[in-house]
C-alpha cells in the first residue's frame, strides 16, 4: 500500500526521520504511525497493519482479542492509552487541527464516480479530488469534508486522505491544529512526559465549530456573518447560565482551585470515564443488493440518482390522510427526475452561487413536495433550510433574516394561506426573498441519457431550526458528510435486527417504514426522508390523527407490511389503550383483514424520557395480539437530540461490541456466584427471552446467573432507583430487570427507569457534572455528553453557543493532583441528565427538567448546606395522581435572593372562566377550591417529595406556553419559566409557601430592638471602634457686610429696618420689577416706591381690616408684587403672616378643610387676597363649597379683603410710624410668620419664624452663595415657604439688588420666559425645584439664550436627592453654557430651607454605591456597583453653610455615630426656625433641644428626623490643583418612613423603586410599601387588571430578591386610584389610611404569607360605621376615646380570601353580617368565601352571589373624587376640635393589641397629648378617614418637611400655576404617641424622628 500512495511514503518517511532524530518518543511514533496508515487507507481497503514496514509493530493491545472488519465509518485506530481511563495523549489538550475538512466554499471540479457510483472500485480514490489545497484555496466537496472545519497546509506534494471515519475519544487530531491557528497556543502542562508537541499529519474529521474565530472567512462565503458573537436570534438566556452569559467549559482553563477532600464524594476520585466507540463490525451494503457498500457514495444526491437508475418503479412515499386514505405517492424515478428539476431550477434560474441558503417551507403533509426540494437542494449545492412554523411570522422572519434566505420554495396552497394571513394581520411580506412553487416545475427530462449534470456539492447540507427548552430558535448546521455517517449508523443497527426467521438480514426491496412523526425536522426527517432515501426504503407516512381512529393504526401497519415503526408515546398510547377498551374495533376495522404485525422489525418511540410500564402494555396487549412473535423484543425506545439536529445518540441495537465501551457491563447487584464465561456462541435463548430483563451479561465477559433462565445484553434494561438518594444526584439501584418490575408497584420510595440502550455504535459518551464540568463519579446523576461523527458540529451564526454547547471539554482530578485537567475530546452537551447502569444510557430528564433545593442543617456542631434534586417528571405525576381537578401541570425552579426556589404551574377547569354555554356570562372562579388545590399540591409534594414549595399558580386549561414535540404541543416549563418572570402567565390564582421554602431571610443583631437597641449600638461600635465621630465643622460669620456701604447687616435686627434703610439709601434704584409670559418687563418698583406702596397696604390694613399686633392673617396671593406689599406691610404693622397658595379650584375636596382649619386653628382675624385670588374666591363654585365646608366644620370664615388697589399714600412707612417695635420682638412668643407645610399626605405642619430667624436665613443664603448687589436676585416658585420665600421677598432687601419676578403660571405657559430672565439679568443664584427642571427639559429646547452668568442652580431638595436629575439638567442645558458645577442639590428641611448645600463646591456630584446588606444594619459600606449589581446609588447633599454645624446622632442613646454608621441628622444654624408654632407636645421643644451626650452640652441642636452620615472626599480644585478634603452629607431619607423586619431597617423608597422596576404593567411611582400590624403590604398601581395573580409573584421576587424582604400583602389599585399629591408625589400615609380602613379601591389583593398568627386577627373584623368614634393603634399602645366601643368600632386590615379580593367601583350599597373575632380573619378565612375573580366580573346581580369581605363603608361612584375627602359633622364643642390626629409611621413595631387594655403604655390614665386639650370624642376626623385613619400599627408621624416635594411629575405644573402648595390636613405639630424618658421600665423606647413609639 505504501509504495502505491507516494503521499503516505512521503509522510512515513517524515515520520521515520523525526523518529530518528529523537523529536518523538517510540510511544508517540507508533500513535501517529497508526493513525497515518488508517487515514491513508480507502473507506474500503483492509487495514493491513503489516504490510507498512519494519518499524511497524502491532497494535499496543487494547483490542488484541478482536479485530473487527473495516465499514463505512471505519475502524477506529486503537492507540496506547485506549485501554486506561487516563488522559489519552495529553498533548492535544491543547488543541490540535486534525480535521482535513473541506472549506466553507465550493470548487467547480467533478466530484469523485458521482456521476456513476456504481462504475467505482471499492479501493479505488482520486488524488486530486483527494487532496488537500492550500490554506486559502478551495477544497473540492468529493472528499465529503464535514463544512464545519478548515483545510491546513500541506507538506509540499503531499495530499489529504479521505478520513471518512471520525476519530473521537482518543484521537490524536481531533483538535485544531496550532499552526493552521496562529493565534492558538498549546498549553504545555497538557504534553504529555517524554513527548513534544508536534504537527500531526492530518487525519479523520469530526464535528468542529462552524465558528472558530480564524474561520470566519471562509464561513463568510455562504454564512452571512462577520465577527457576530450575539447570543441568539431572538434574545433569551442561557441554558447553563443564571446571568444569561453563554457559558463556555472548553476555555483551556481548568475550574477553580477544588482540593480533593472537599469533593463531595471523598477524597478518592474515581471518575466514570467517557465510554468509548464500539465501532461497526462489519461493512454497510445496499439493502437492495449487499454486493454493493454504501461508502461508493459520498453524498445523499449520489445515492438518489442511484436509486433512479437501480430500482426506479420502487415506491418512495406513499401519503395518507387522517382517514388512511392515500392522497398521494411518487417512485424513486420519479422523486428523483422532480428533484432534478428543482436543482436545475435553482442553477439556471435564481443566481445563487453553492452555499447560499435556501428556504424550505412546507405542511408534513406536503412530505413529497418537501423531499423533492430537500433532494433538489442537495443536487444543486445550495443549502436547504426547512421552515416548520408556517402559523408563526414571526419565526419565520427570523429564520430568513438569520440565514440571509433570498429564496423560498413552497407549494401554491401555502402561498394562498400566507397571503391571507398576512393580508389579515397586517404584516408585510418577508423583504428580499423570491417565492417558488415546486409543485409546478415539473420533472427533468435529459436531451441525452447521460446529460445528468455532474454532483458538485458543498459540506453544508441543511440548517435544521429548532427551540431549545429557553424558547430560542436556534440553527443547527448539518453537513453531507454527517448525514452519511448518520445513515450508515443507524442502516447497520437496522440490519443487524434480527427477523423471525433469523434468515437473511437484507430484503430485497429494502424497508417499509410507517410514520407519522414531523418529516421537516428532528428524527422525523432523518427517518423519513434521508434514511428512506439511503436505504432505497419505502416511507408510508400518515397524519398524526390517524392513530386516534381505534383500528386505523393497525390497519395501515398490516396493509403495506411495515417493517419499521416510526411512531411516539402519544400515537402508541391512543392506539393501544384504544384497543384495550374495545378489540373488536381493531380486529374488525377492515373485513377479512385481520391486523398483522408479523412483518415488524421495529417499532421506534421518538423520546427523551422511558415509560417502562408503558412498553409492558404496548408489547404484550397489542403487538402480542396484533401476531408479532417478537412483541418485546422489536419495542426500543429512541434517545434523540431535537435541539441538535434530532439525530439518535442510543437505541435498542444488536450491533455488538460492547466490550469495547471500556466500561463494567456489570452492576454490583449481579449474584457473586456468577462464573464468567468466554463462550460467545451462547448469548442467548429466544425461549426464554422477555425483551425487558436487565443486562446483566454484556461485552466480552459472559456471565450466567444459576438459573435456567438467561438475560439478554440487546434487552431493554429496568431499574428501580432510590428516590431519596437521586435527590442527592446518587443512583442506589434497589432492583434491575424482572426484579425491577416485581418490586415497583411495592416499593413507594423507589422511581422505575428503563434504559435506552446503549450509546450509537459510533459515539463517545460521557457523564459529566453540568454544574462543575467534572466527570462524575460512577453511580452519579450527571449531564450526558456525547461524542460522534453523526452529530452536528454546532450552531448557525452562534459562536458562543456553539463553543459551549457543541464543543464542551469535560475535567477530571488525577491522583495527587489538586488541579482538575482537561479531557479528550471535545463533546456536545445534550442536556439531558442520567446515568450509565451496565453501559445503558438511563435518562431521567433535561437540564430544564430539574428543580433543586438547598437544605440545611446541624450535624455535629457543624452547619451543612447541601441541594436536593427533583425531577419535573416525577413531580407531575405525583400531582396527576393525588390532586383532583387538575388537567395538567408543570415545575421549574427560580433564582430569588441566592436560592433555587420551587414553582409549580397547574392548568385547571376550575380556574377558568369560560361560559358554561354558548353566549352565557363567564363563570365565576371559586376562590375556596382554588385555594385548597395549591394547598393540597405543597401537601403531596412535600409528604412524597419532601419538597418544599415555593408558589404555586393556576390557570386555566391550554393556557400554559406550549412546545411541539413530534408534532404534539406540550407544556413547555422554560417557556413557562420565562413568562412567569415576565409576569405575562394567564394565572387567575397564586398561592405562595414561602414559610417553608425561603429559609435565608437575614437577621439583624436584636430583631426585636432593630438597628438603634443597645444590643445592636454596641455591635456596631465593636467594628467602628476606632473610627472617628461624624460632626461638621463651621463657618461662624458673625458680621455680615453690606458690599456698598460697609455697613454691618448684623446691626440690623429685622427685615423691615433694613428695608426702610435701603429705602433711605437707593431710593431710586430698582427694587422690584415683574416679567411676563413673553419676558417682557413689567414697569419697575423703585426703592422708594416700594416703600409707599407696603405703606398703603399697611395703612389699608390697619384702617380698613382694622388689624392689631399680634393678630393672625391670611395672605393667599398668585406670584406678584401685591405679595410682597401684604407681606411687608404685616411685618411693619406686627401681624403674624401665614403665607398661603390659592385655592385649587380642582383639589376643593382637600384645599377647602385645610383652608378652614388654618383659620379656626389660629384664629385668622382677617384673608387678604390680590385681584385675582378675589376672583377665584367669588366663584359660585368655591364660595358655596367653602360655605358649606364652614358649615359642617363649625368654623367661621373671616372676611375677604383685595389689597391690590389701596388708597395710594405719599408718606413712607417710617413716617407713618410702621416700624418694628422692641416689644414685639422680646417675648419670642409672637412670631413674624408662620409657614404652613403640607406633606404629601396634606398633614400641615406649622412652624414658627421669628424676625431674627429670617435674617439668620438671609444671612447664611448671603454669605454661602456670596450674594452681592451687583447681581439681582430672581423669585419664581413656591413663594409661600423656604427658597422661594426667601427669594422673592427677602433677599433682594438684604442684600440691596433688584428682585425680578417669574410667575408660576407664566413659568407653566412658557418655561423660556424664566430661562431668558436669567440670561439678560445675568442672575448668579437662583433657585428651582426637581418639579421645575423635569417640566421644562421637556418642554423646551435650551436654545436662545446662555446661562453662563447662572454660578449656583439649587435644587431644593427635602430628601434623598434623586440619582438622575442632575445628569438630566447637565445635558439638556449643556448647549445654552451651563457649567456643569453650576447644578447643586440643596437639602432643604421644614425647620432651615437650607441645611447643606453643594453651592460653589466646584465639582460634580460625589456618588456612593452602598452595600445595601450592610445598609440595612445600620452600616455604611462602600462598594464596587460592578462588583454588587444590588448596590444601592446615592448622591451628596454638599456641605455645611456658613453658620451651620452638623452632627450624626444615634437617634436612640444620642450618643455622635461613628464614621462608617448613619443617624439622624442634628443641625445648628441661625437658620433654623424656633419651633412648631403653637405646638403642644412636649416632644417639640425636646427637637428643639436635642444635647449631643458626648459632645458640647451647651450647643442646642435642632433634630431633623431624617438619616443620614457625613462622608469625607478629598478632590483637586485648590490652588494649583492641590487636593483639598470636604465634608459633605448624604441624606438616606426620613426615620418615620423606614420600617424594620427582623431587626433590619428598610427604607420604602429603595423597594418602592424595585417594584416599580420589576415590570411594565406596573405604574412609575405607582407603588407603597408600609408595615400595618405587623404586616408588610404593597400597594401597587398597574395599568391593566387582567390576570393580576401572574403579576404577584414578579413583585414578591423583586422584592425578595433585592432586598430580602417577604411582603405578606400585594394589594393592587387601578391606574389613577393610587393617592397622589398636585405635584405628582406619592401620599405613602394617605394609602396606609385608606388600605387599613378598606376605603383604598383596590381591584384585588393577595395574601403571600398565612397570617394567621398575625395581632390583627385577633381584632373584631366589623366595618366602622362612617359616624362612628375614631381610635387609633399608634406605635404599641391603644388609644380609643371614652366612647369607643372596641367591639364595632376599630377597622382590621384587611385580608384576602383565598389569595385574591375583588372590590368593585360601582355596585349597589350592600351590608354585611356581624363577624365575631375568631382566630383567622374572616378575609382570609375560605370557609366564608364565595365566587371570587382576579379578571373584572360584571356588576352584582341577584345570581351572582357577593363576596362576605366588606369593601368599603359607602360604594363610590366611579366619578365621585368626595369619597376620602367628604364632610363630616362634629359632634362636640367645636371650638376644640381643630387638633386632627393623622399621623402615621411605617417603622412600628406592633404588638398583639389587648382589648382589654385601652391605654397599654400609658398606666394611669395618662395618655400621649395629641395636640391640644380636647376629648378623643371631639377629635373627629373628616376628610374621609371614617375617623380611623390612624388605625395602623405604624403612626406615620411625618417629619417636619418642606412642602416643596421633588419627586412628581411634570404634568402638573399647569395646575401648579395657581396654587403649588396646598393642603388637606389640619394638624399643625407632630403627633406623638409616647413621650421620651416618661415611659415605664418595660417599654423600650424608639425614636422615629419626631418622637418615639
Amino acid at each position: 500500500m505504501a509504495d502505491e500512495n507516494p503521499d503516505l511514503q512521503y509522510a512515513l518517511r517524515t515520520l521515520d526521520r523525526e523518529f530518528e532524530e529523537g523529536d518523538i518518543t517510540e510511544k508517540g511514533y507508533q500513535k501517529r504511525r497508526t493513525l497515518l496508515l488508517s487515514q491513508f487507507l480507502g473507506p474500503n481497503k483492509p487495514l493491513e497493519i503489516g504490510a507498512h514496514g519494519g518499524n511497524d509493530d502491532q497494535y499496543d493491545g487494547s483490542d488484541s482479542t478482536h479485530m473487527a472488519p473495516p465499514t463505512i465509518l471505519n475502524v477506529r485506530p486503537p492507540t496506547a492509552d485506549s485501554s486506561q481511563h487516563g488522559l489519552s495523549s495529553p498533548t492535544y489538550a491543547g488543541g490540535f487541527d486534525g480535521m482535513q475538512g473541506g472549506s466553507f466554499g465550493y470548487n467547480h471540479a467533478p466530484s469523485m464516480n458521482t456521476q456513476n457510483p456504481q462504475s467505482a472500485a471499492p479501493g479505488s480514490y482520486d488524488r486530486d479530488s483527494l487532496g488537500m489545497l492550500q490554506a486559502h484555496e478551495r477544497v473540492p466537496s468529493s472528499s465529503s469534508y464535514d463544512s464545519l472545519f478548515l483545510p491546513r497546509p500541506m507538506p509540499p506534494g503531499s495530499h489529504g486522505p479521505d478520513g471518512s471515519r471520525t476519530a473521537t475519544l482518543m484521537s490524536q487530531n481531533y483538535a485544531f491544529n496550532p499552526d493552521a491557528q496562529p493565534e492558538y497556543v498549546a498549553h504545555p502542562e497538557y504534553v504529555d512526559d517524554g513527548m513534544e508537541s508536534y504537527e500531526p499529519v492530518s487525519g479523520g474529521v469530526t464535528r468542529q465549530s462552524t465558528m472558530l474565530d480564524s474561520q470566519q472567512g471562509f464561513f463568510s462565503d455562504f454564512a452571512g456573518q462577520h465577527d457576530d458573537y450575539r447570543e441568539s436570534y431572538g434574545g433569551g438566556y442561557h441554558r447553563y447560565s443564571q446571568s444569561g452569559e453563554a457559558f463556555s467549559p472548553t476555555a483551556n482553563m481548568a475550574p477553580p482551585f477544588i482540593p480533593p477532600s472537599d469533593l463531595p464524594h471523598g477524597p478518592a476520585i474515581e471518575h466514570l470515564m467517557p465510554l468509548e466507540p464500539r465501532d461497526i463490525p462489519f461493512g454497510v451494503n445496499d439493502p437492495h443488493d449487499k454486493n454493493i457498500p454504501m461508502s461508493t457514495f459520498d453524498n445523499l444526491p449520489a445515492v438518489l440518482r442511484h436509486r433512479s437508475r437501480a430500482h426506479p418503479k420502487q415506491p418512495a412515499y406513499w401519503v395518507l390522510d387522517q382517514k388512511g386514505k392515500e392522497i398521494a405517492s411518487i417512485t424513486y424515478d420519479k422523486l428523483a427526475s422532480r428533484a432534478e428539476k428543482v436543482a436545475q431550477v435553482i442553477r439556471d434560474k435564481s443566481n445563487l452561487y453553492r452555499g447560499d441558503r435556501v428556504a424550505l417551507i412546507y405542511r408534513d403533509a406536503e412530505i413529497i413536495e418537501f423531499a423533492v426540494a430537500l433532494m433538489g437542494c442537495f443536487i444543486a449545492g445550495v443549502v436547504a433550510v426547512p421552515i416548520n412554523s408556517l402559523d408563526d411570522y414571526t419565526t419565520l422572519n427570523l429564520v430568513l433574516t438569520s440565514t440571509q434566505a433570498h429564496l423560498a420554495l413552497t407549494t401554491e396552497n401555502n402561498l394562498k394561506g400566507f397571503q391571507r394571513d398576512i393580508t389579515a394581520q397586517k404584516l408585510n411580506w418577508p423583504r428580499g426573498v423570491e417565492w417558488w412553487k415546486t409543485n409546478e416545475f415539473g420533472s427533468f427530462h435529459p436531451k441525452k441519457k447521460d446529460e445528468t449534470p455532474p454532483l458538485v456539492v458543498p459540506d453544508l447540507a441543511y440548517i435544521e431550526f429548532a427551540r431549545a427548552p429557553t424558547g430560542d430558535m436556534r440553527g443547527v448546521v448539518m453537513s453531507h458528510r454527517t448525514i452519511m455517517h448518520q445513515m450508515a449508523c443507524l442502516s447497520a443497527i437496522v440490519s443487524t435486527v434480527p427477523t423471525e426467521s433469523n434468515a437473511r438480514q437484507f430484503g430485497t426491496k429494502g424497508e417499509t417504514i410507517t410514520s407519522y412523526l414531523d418529516p421537516r425536522q428532528g428524527i422525523g426527517m432523518i427517518l423519513g426522508v434521508l434514511l428512506t432515501v439511503y436505504g432505497g426504503h419505502t416511507t408510508v407516512w400518515h397524519e398524526d390523527r390517524a392513530v386516534e381512529t381505534p383500528g386505523l393504526y393497525a390497519h395501515i401497519i398490516t396493509k403495506y407490511r411495515a417493517t419499521i415503526m416510526a411512531a411516539d408515546y402519544s400515537g402508541l398510547k391512543i392506539a393501544t389503550y384504544n384497543y384495550q377498551q374495545d378489540p373488536m374495533a381493531t380486529r374488525s376495522y377492515k373485513k377479512n383483514a385481520e391486523p398483522n404485525f408479523s412483518s415488524v422489525k421495529l417499532c421506534l418511540i421518538d423520546t427523551l424520557t422511558l415509560d417502562p410500564e408503558f412498553h409492558e402494555i404496548l408489547a404484550d396487549r397489542w403487538l402480542q395480539p396484533m401476531r408479532n412473535p417478537r412483541a418485546r423484543e422489536i419495542v426500543a425506545p429512541m434517545l434523540c437530540l431535537p435541539e441538535h439536529g434530532g439525530m439518535v445518540i442510543s437505541m435498542r441495537d444488536w450491533v455488538g461490541g460492547e466490550e469495547r465501551m471500556g466500561c463494567s457491563l456489570t452492576h454490583e447487584l449481579d449474584p457473586a456466584q456468577r462464573v464468567v464465561s468466554k463462550d460467545d456462541d451462547k448469548e442467548e435463548e429466544s425461549g426464554t427471552k422477555t425483551g425487558f430483563g436487565s443486562s446483566l451479561l454484556g461485552g466480552a465477559s459472559r456471565s450466567r446467573i444459576p438459573t435456567t433462565k438467561q438475560t439478554s445484553k440487546h434487552e431493554l434494561s429496568e431499574v428501580l432507583l432510590d428516590k431519596e438518594a437521586l435527590k442527592s444526584n446518587e443512583v442506589v439501584v434497589l432492583a434491575m430487570g424482572e426484579d425491577a418490575r416485581k418490586y415497583a408497584s411495592i416499593m413507594p420510595h423507589a422511581v422505575r427507569i428503563g434504559a435506552f440502550g446503549f450509546p450509537l455504535p459510533d459515539a463517545t459518551l460521557s457523564v459529566v457534572d453540568p454544574e462543575t464540568n467534572l466527570l462524575c463519579t460512577p453511580n452519579v446523576v450527571g449531564e450526558i455528553w456525547v461524542d460522534s461523527p453523526s452529530l452536528s458540529g454546532g450552531f448557525w451564526a452562534l459562536p458562543k453557543h456553539t463553543e459551549a454547547i457543541f464543543h464542551a471539554r469535560p475535567y477530571k482530578f488525577e491522583d495527587a493532583n489538586p488541579t482538575p485537567v482537561l479531557v479528550e475530546p471535545e463533546f456536545l452537551r445534550t442536556g439531558l441528565l442520567g446515568c450509565v447502569i451496565e453501559g445503558r444510557i438511563f435518562v431521567l430528564g433535561l437540564y430544564e427538567d430539574r428543580l433543586r433545593q438547598k437544605v440545611e442543617w446541624v450535624e455535629h456542631g457543624q452547619e451543612l448546606v447541601e441541594h436536593r434534586y427533583f425531577f419535573v417528571q416525577h413531580l407531575v405525576v405525583s400531582l396527576l395522581k393525588k390532586v383532583p381537578k387538575i388537567h395538567d401541570c408543570t415545575a421549574f425552579d427560580v433564582f430569588v435572593n441566592d436560592e433555587h426556589l420551587p414553582v409549580i404551574v397547574l392548568e385547571s377547569y376550575a380556574a377558568s372562566t369560560a361560559p358554561t354555554t354558548n353566549g352565557g356570562p363567564p363563570r365565576q372562579l371559586d376562590s375556596v377550591l382554588l385555594d385548597s388545590l395549591a394547598e393540597r399540591c405543597m401537601e403531596v409534594l412535600y409528604h412524597e417529595h419532601h419538597l418544599r414549595v415555593y408558589c404555586i399558580l393556576l390557570t386555566a386549561p391550554n393556557s400554559l406556553p406550549r412546545v411541539t414535540k413530534s408534532g404534539r404541543r406540550e407544556i413547555g416549563n422554560m417557556l413557562c419559566r420565562k413568562e412567569f418572570e415576565a409576569g405575562i402567565l394567564q394565572a387567575v390564582h397564586v398561592k405562595f409557601g414561602v414559610e417553608r421554602s425561603v429559609l435565608n431571610l437575614p437577621m439583624g443583631v436584636d430583631p426585636e430592638g432593630g438597628i438603634w437597641s443597645p444590643l445592636s449600638l454596641a455591635s456596631r461600635q465593636d467594628v467602628l471602634a476606632y473610627q472617628e465621630k461624624q460632626y461638621s465643622g463651621v463657618d461662624y460669620r458673625d458680621v455680615v457686610m453690606d458690599d456698598r456701604t460697609s455697613t454691618p447687616l448684623n446691626n440690623f435686627k429685622t427685615i423691615t429696618d433694613l428695608l426702610q434703610w435701603r429705602v433711605s439709601r437707593q431710593a431710586e434704584e430698582l427694587a422690584y420689577c415683574s416679567i411676563d409670559s413673553r419676558g417682557k418687563e413689567g414697569k419697575g418698583i423703585t426703592w422708594k416706591k416700594f416703600d409707599l406702596k407696603v405703606s398703603a397696604v399697611a395703612t389699608y390694613l390697619k384702617n380698613k381690616v382694622k388689624v392689631r399686633p399680634g393678630d393672625h392673617l391670611v395672605l393667599m396671593y398668585t406670584h406678584s408684587e401685591e405679595y410682597v406689599y401684604a407681606v411687608h406691610a404685616c411685618f411693619c404693622l406686627g401681624v403674624v403672616v401665614i403665607p398661603m397658595a390659592p385655592l385649587d379650584q380642582n383639589r376643593l375636596s382637600e384645599d377647602a378643610p385645610a383652608f378652614l382649619h388654618v383659620i379656626s386653628d389660629f384664629s385668622v382675624k382677617a384673608i387678604i387676597v390680590n385681584t385675582e385670588v378675589d376672583h377665584v374666591m367669588r366663584q359660585k363654585l368655591v364660595s358655596q363649597h367653602i360655605k358649606q365646608s364652614a358649615q359642617v366644620l363649625r368654623i367661621g370664615v373671616p372676611a375677604i379683603y383685595n389689597t391690590t388697589k389701596p388708597s395710594k399714600q405719599s408718606h413712607s412707612c417710617r413716617e407713618l410710624g410702621y416700624t418694628v417695635k422692641d416689644t414685639w420682638l422680646q417675648g419670642k412668643q409672637q412670631p413674624a410668620l408662620v409657614w404652613t407645610y403640607w406633606t404629601p399626605d396634606q398633614r400641615r405642619i406649622s412652624v414658627h419664624i421669628g424676625h431674627d430667624t429670617i435674617m439668620g436665613m438671609c444671612k447664611v443664603q448671603k454669605e454661602t452663595c456670596q450674594m452681592t448687589s451687583m447681581r439681582p436676585v430672581l423669585g419664581s416658585v413656591r413663594s409661600t415657604l423656604g427658597l422661594g420665600f426667601l427669594h422673592t421677598l427677602l433677599l433682594g432687601i438684604y442684600v440691596g439688588a433688584p428682585t425680578y419676578l417669574v410667575s408660576p403660571v407664566d413659568f407653566a405657559q412658557n418655561p423660556m420666559t424664566l430661562f431668558l430672565t436669567l440670561s439678560r439679568y445675568k442672575i448668579k443664584d437662583t433657585y428651582a425645584t426637581a418639579q421645575m427642571l423635569d417640566y421644562a427639559t421637556s418642554a423646551m429646547a435650551a436654545k436662545g439664550f446662555q446661562l453662563q452668568e447662572l454660578k449656583n442652580l439649587m435644587i431644593s431638595a427635602d430628601a434623598r436627592p434623586r440619582a438622575d436629575i442632575y445628569q438630566k439638567t447637565r445635558l439638556h442645558f449643556a448647549s445654552a453654557g451651563l457649567d456643569r458645577t453650576s447644578i447643586n442639590v440643596s437639602y432643604s428641611h421644614v425647620l432651615n430651607p437650607m441645611i447643606v448645600t453643594r453651592s460653589y463646591m466646584c465639582i460634580e456630584p460625589i456618588e456612593l454605591w452602598l452595600d445595601i446588606r450592610s445598609l440595612r444594619r445600620g452600616l455604611i459600606y462602600p462598594v464596587d456597583p460592578d462588583a454588587d449589581p444590588s448596590a444601592l446609588l446615592v448622591q451628596d447633599s454638599g456641605m455645611v453653610p456658613v453658620n451651620t454645624q452638623i452632627a450624626i446622632v444615634n437617634p436612640e442613646t444620642c450618643t455622635l455615630a461613628h464614621v462608617g454608621e448613619y443617624g439622624e441628622i442634628w443641625v445648628q444654624s441661625d437658620a433654623c426656625a424656633k419651633g412648631f408654632y403653637r405646638s403642644k407636645q412636649e416632644f417639640d421643644a425636646e427637637r428643639m433641644n436635642g444635647r449631643v451626650a458626648d459632645g458640647d452640652p451647651g450647643v442646642p441642636y435642632v433634630r431633623t428626623g431624617d438619616l443620614g452620615f457625613l462622608h469625607t472626599v478629598t478632590r483637586p480644585i485648590g490652588h494649583g490643583g492641590q487636593a483639598v478634603e470636604m465634608q459633605v452629607l448624604f441624606v438616606l431619607g426620613n426615620i418615620g418612613e423606614t420600617f424594620e423586619v427582623n431587626g433590619l431597617n428598610h427604607f420604602p423608597m429603595d423597594i418602592e423603586n424595585s417594584v416599580e422596576a420589576c415590570h411594565r404593567n406596573i405604574v412609575s411611582g405607582g407603588s407603597a410599601i408600609f408595615q400595618a400590624g405587623g404586616l408588610i403590604v404593597v400597594v401597587v398601581e398597574v395599568t391593566r387588571k387582567a390576570f393580576l395573580a401572574s403579576l404577584v409573584p414578579v413583585i414578591v421576587d423583586a422584592v425578595l430578591n433585592e432586598h430580602q424582604v417577604v411582603a405578606d400583602i400585594v394589594a393592587f389599585v387601578s391606574q389613577g386610584d393610587f393617592p397622589r399629591s398636585r405635584l405628582g408625589e406619592k401620599q405613602r400615609g394617605k394609602v396606609l389610611a385608606s388600605w387599613v380602613t378598606r376605603k383604598l379601591r383596590t381591584i384585588a389583593q393577595f395574601s403571600i404569607r398565612d397570617l394567621d398568627d398575625n395581632p390583627f386577627a385577633e381584632l373584631p373584623q366589623h366595618r366602622a360605621s362612617r359616624d362612628s368614634k375614631p381610635g387609633s393603634i399608634m406605635g404599641n399602645s391603644t388609644r380609643r376615646g371614652s366612647t369607643l366601643n372596641p367591639e364595632t368600632d376599630i377597622p382590621a386590615v384587611p385580608r384576602s380570601p383565598g389569595g385574591v379580593v375583588l372590590e368593585e367601583t360601582i355596585a349597589p350599597q350592600v351590608t354585611f353580617p356581624d363577624v365575631h373575632p375568631q382566630a383567622t380573619l374572616p378575609e382570609l378565612d375560605t370557609r366564608t368565601d364565595r365566587a371570587v375573580s382576579a379578571t373584572p366580573v360584571p356588576a352584582p346581580t341577584s345570581a351572582v352571589p357577593h363576596i362576605q369581605e366588606p369593601q368599603s363603608a359607602t360604594i363610590m361612584s366611579a366619578d365621585d373624587d368626595h369619597h376620602f375627602d367628604s364632610m363630616e359633622p362634629l359632634q362636640d364643642n367645636p371650638a376644640q376640635g381643630g387638633a386632627r390626629d393623622f399621623r402615621f409611621s411605617f417603622d412600628m413595631v406592633s404588638a398583639p393589641v389587648d382589648n382589654t387594655t385601652q391605654d397599654h403604655y400609658h398606666q394611669g390614665g395618662e395618655r400621649p397629648s395629641t395636640g391640644r386639650d380636647s376629648l378623643p370624642s371631639q377629635q373627629q376626623q373628616h376628610g374621609g378617614y371614617d375617623g380611623n385613619a390612624d388605625l395602623a400599627s405604624h403612626s406615620y408621624d411625618e417629619r417636619p418637611r418642606p412642602g416643596t416635594q421633588e419627586s412628581g411629575v411634570i404634568d402638573d405644573w399647569p395646575q401648579e400655576a395657581l396654587m403649588y402648595q396646598t393642603s388637606f390636613g389640619e394638624q399643625d405639630e407632630l403627633d406623638f404617641s409616647r413621650r421620651p424618658s416618661t415611659q415605664s421600665a418595660n417599654v423600650r423606647q424608639r425614636y422615629d424622628g419626631t418622637g418615639y413609639l
